[in-house]
């Protein structure tokens, strides 16, 4: 029983031994994929594109969203002193308009997020490639996107963004 132990345990050790040469020639990359998406010239446009195709909309909500307040404060203002018919008409107009606010608020948050994923998804289809390049062109081994731990050497990610902003 102990000699199969001992056949195990030096097994696993000569296996381990075995493997260090093997990793001593892997190269291995980082990609702050993070990063890459908050930084490069390519996200930065698109959220920049974002911000335009979305102003608009967005004024709409700010607007409607002062009509409201405005509405509210002239109701505490002025409801105590204001007839019965006039103080329930504007109840319901603030009614109807704080629901208008809030459907309007869900929608464009929606579509939003929507147009971000399809931003974010071709340019992480982009930045993908181009990882695969940079790749292939330097013989790199591995890329990880996580890690507990990144030599600076390793981290690809400036080369990534330098590609993205000349595609």
């Amino acid at each position: 029983m102990i000699t199969i132990k001992q056949f195990a345990v030096s097994l696993v050790l000569a296996t381990a031994c075995a493997a260090v040469p093997a990793l001593a020639n892997t190269k291995i990359g980082f990609v702050n994929t993070e990063r890459l998406l908050r930084e490069a010239p390519l996200s930065v446009s698109a959220q920049k594109k974002l911000e335009r195709e979305f102003a608009a909309r967005e004024q709409e909500l700010q607007k409607l969203a002062k009509q409201a307040r405005d509405l509210q404060a002239q109701l505490d203002k002025d409801g105590v002193t204001m007839s019965e018919n006039d103080r329930k008409a504007k109840e319901r107009d603030l009614g109807s308009l704080n629901r208008d606010l809030q459907r309007q608020g869900r929608e464009f948050r929606e579509d939003l997020n929507l147009r971000r994923n399809e931003e974010l998804g071709q340019i992480q289809e982009r930045a993908r490639k181009a990882i695969q390049d940079i790749a292939k062109a330097e013989k790199f081994d591995l890329i990880v996107e996580q890690a507990v731990y990144v030599d600076p050497k390793s981290d690809i990610t400036e080369r990534v963004m330098k590609v993205l902003g000349t595609r």
